[in-house]
């Protein structure tokens, strides 16, 4: 097994997300609407580069959004240089009117479709990716330095937002425990855009300006700068559980011309992890007359909904919810809160009955006036409401029979009734709505099924295919679609779900090695119930074209389902997504497989994942004889105040210690792999240090890598770090020398930072 051929599609998949169109065409699409809502243009990346499409949903039509030939050789006429029409040199378009503008070497070009003639724009270029552009379209905001910054997108005016912005206490940007700084060097970005929010009139910009000023500082060395000077030190401010002192954000509300500032009148937000704005927690009315803003205490246990006045800061309190645990506005961390103000009511996700529903309440006076949804199933995003019909479109989970994870778009009366489901199959629907809520599109598939792309109307009814998912040089690697399954859990009792990937050149009469690619939640799920295997997918299709078979599985603990199921979780991270569980499921699945070898079964997981493999290896010694721990958060007491007090509970030392790897160190047993990146700032690299001082300490034998340089994701070292993990796996696992060979570096480009940052 493992050969040099393993290894050349091993890489390949592991590209995936670099190269999208390299294996899979027309898998993805992300509407880019015009016309008010009305009509749409999208790019579709192919193996050679990209091709633009426009698509009509009234017209029920789609078509190139240009001839692609006959723009190509325009602009090479126009730049004196040479354009290839299948790797046009530009990622994105705006369609205006008779002409297709666009950003191509170094200037701004307009070229007309009636007689394909491209010129350079005259007009200042639009808003850059730094920027974050008003509404109207006119101005945009950026950020320098500590400050904030407007820019008139007519004629290139600038003016300063905010003057008084300093080092820890500036605008504009969330806290630096969550910035991604390492990362964004790599790509030559000072930091991401600004997080704000335009008023809907373009007038006003809500901003927030944070204080870390007392946050805890924390340190990172350099060995080797990219000048190639002496090492060089890194300070970043990153809270601890049970610290005093963690990042506040406080609202304010500015004038776009004049610079004018409204602070809110009301103690400042704690910000453990992301900005309130770029999380959806902050935003504007729809008329622009008020901010509304969510808020929890450090404990988590209540949600309040404020309203904030932009003329005066005055702030009031809409409503609240307490609970016996994390009372939350959505189970998935990282994703938009499931609340939304109307014009006399608001729409508010809670999980008091056990489910995750939709319930109605007065706006002004706060009261209770019934709920919207109800079921053994939860709520999982508002698409649109239609206040005049009294209606609301969303997707909701639970509704398909045998997988509870799977997405439905469903409509219902605001009064509770007339619920309908408008996607009613057994397929997993990726939504994304039109502005003004008129059409839908809708990516339809489960993990062995590609996706198919169409545009759907108010009442379901599919008006246009837009991709069907071409999966020919994805199963040309050597790969098969991967099966769901469902078994019991460690109690005997509940179903949980998971995904297996069989090896390249699969033979039913052989035994193979079995590895656990696993990742802990209890924010995000380790399996999408879509083709997409996502950022957590990222190993479990390399290692099966090694010759491993490779389970990934969503233990109790995990979120998308009822809250008892989440909250298995609560004050019991040390569980790392309920360990049990996994062995639970790999015994069950080996009793109907039996070729998968439960005598060599390994794990393998990074981030939560690589704290979850080497707690693997610790709390079940005879059943994971080999593990691969990267970037692993193992020393909670020592992390992320905002992960672990949110799951293992505030002020709860206990729990906290519990949950360290290294305590467990003197019970290793099998072979482990740590690896690290000096330059993690998200998990920092003190981490693995930590465990590997205990495991020396108690004598065990193990092997550790430190990459220089590396961040998080080791995204410029990627293929070297996995080419070492599965030389490691396939030496201790599978029990035989790797190939001797020389990975391809995976490029680092916008591409990858759009899918890391989507």
């Amino acid at each position: 097994m493992s050969t040099t051929e393993d290894y050349q599609a091993a890489e390949l998949l592991l590209r995936r997300p670099a190269r999208p169109g390299e294996l899979v065409v027309g898998d993805r699409v992300r509407p880019q609407w015009t016309d008010a809502g009305a009509r749409f243009w999208y790019a579709v990346s192919t193996p050679t580069g990209k091709r633009f499409v426009r698509a009509d949903p009234a017209a029920g039509t789609r078509e190139p959004a240009f001839d692609h030939p006959r723009l190509a050789a325009a602009l090479a006429a126009a730049c004196g240089r040479p354009v290839d029409p299948e790797a046009l040199p530009f990622a994105a378009v705006v369609l205006a009117g008779d002409g297709v503008e666009f950003a191509a070497f170094g200037a701004y070009w307009r070229c007309g479709l009636a007689d394909y003639a491209c010129e350079r724009a005259e007009a200042a270029p639009p808003a850059g990716p730094l920027e974050v552009p008003s509404p109207d379209g006119r101005l945009a905001v950026s950020r320098r330095g500590h400050d904030l910054w407007v820019r008139s997108l007519a004629d290139g005016r600038e003016w300063a937002l905010t003057t008084d912005g300093a080092p820890a206490h500036g605008y504009g940007y969330g806290p630096e425990c969550t910035a991604n700084a390492t990362l964004l060097r790599k790509f030559g970005l000072p930091h991401l855009p600004p997080a704000v929010a335009w008023s809907p009139d373009s007038t006003k910009v809500l901003a927030h300006r944070t204080d870390e000023r007392a946050v805890r500082e924390t340190h990172l060395i350099e060995a080797r700068p990219a000048d190639g000077g002496a090492p060089r030190l890194h300070t970043q401010r990153f809270a601890h559980p049970g610290d005093a002192h963690v990042p506040q954000a406080e609202l304010v509300v500015l004038d776009a011309v004049g610079g004018a500032a409204v602070r809110g009148r009301a103690e400042p937000l704690l910000m453990p992890v992301m900005s309130p704005i770029t999380l959806g927690w902050a935003w504007w009315a729809q008329d622009g007359s008020a901010v509304y803003y969510l808020d929890r205490p450090r404990d988590l246990r209540t949600l309040t909904l404020h309203r904030m006045d932009p003329v005066t800061g005055e702030v009031t309190t809409v409503l609240a919810e307490s609970g016996p645990t994390r009372v939350e506005p959505n189970q998935f961390a990282y994703e938009q809160p499931i609340v939304q103000v109307l014009a006399d009511e608001v729409l508010w996700y809670s999980q008091r009955d056990g489910w995750g529903h939709l319930y109605r309440y007065d706006l002004h006076t706060g009261a209770l006036l019934g709920r919207v949804t109800s079921g053994p199933w939860a709520v999982r995003r508002i698409l649109h409401v239609d206040e005049a019909e009294r209606v609301l479109w969303f997707t909701a989970s639970g509704l398909v029979e045998g997988d509870p994870y799977r997405r439905t778009v469903c409509r219902v009366g605001l009064d509770g009734s007339g619920f309908a489901r408008l996607t009613d199959d057994d397929l997993d629907h990726v939504v994304t709505t039109a502005p003004g809520g008129a059409y839908f599109v809708d990516s339809a598939s489960t993990v062995d099924t590609p996706p198919v792309t169409t545009v759907r109307d108010r009442t379901g009814r599919v008006l246009v295919e837009l991709e069907r998912a071409d999966v020919t040089a994805l199963v040309a690697t050597g790969w098969t679609a991967p099966e769901r399954f469902r078994v019991k859990a460690a109690d005997g009792v509940t179903d949980v779900y998971g995904v297996l990937y069989k090896p390249r050149g699969f033979d039913p009469g052989r035994r193979y090695p079995v590895v656990d690619n696993v990742y802990p939640g209890p924010q995000v799920n380790r399996v999408a119930p879509c083709f997409d295997p996502g950022g957590l997918g990222l190993d479990a299709e390399p290692l099966a074209a090694l010759g491993f078979v490779v389970v990934a599985l969503d233990g109790r603990g995990t979120p998308g389902r009822d809250k008892a199921f989440h909250d298995a979780s609560y004050g019991r991270l040390a569980d790392a997504g309920n360990l049990d569980d996994h062995v639970a499921a790999l015994r069950q699945l080996a009793r109907t497989r039996p070729w998968m070898d439960l005598d060599r079964t390994g794990v393998l997981g990074h981030s939560g994942g690589g704290y979850a493999a080497a707690r693997a290896m610790l709390d079940h010694p005879g059943v994971f004889k080999v593990g691969v721990a990267l970037s692993g958060s193992h020393d909670a007491p020592r992390f992320s105040l905002g992960f672990v007090e949110a799951y293992d509970g505030a002020d709860r030392p206990e729990a906290w210690a519990r949950t360290s790897n290294l305590e467990l160190a003197d019970r290793l047993a099998g072979k482990l792999l740590l690896v690290h990146g000096e330059m993690d700032d998200q998990v920092h690299p003190d981490q693995t240090l930590r465990l590997a001082d205990r495991l020396i300490a108690a004598g065990k034998d193990f092997e550790l890598l430190v990459v220089p340089g590396a961040e998080h994701t080791f995204i410029d070292h990627i293929a070297y770090v996995r080419t070492r993990c599965w030389d490691f796996l396939v030496r201790e696992l599978a029990g035989v020398r790797p190939p001797a060979h020389r990975p391809a570096p995976v490029p680092v480009g916008p591409e990858l930072l759009a899918e890391l940052f989507a």
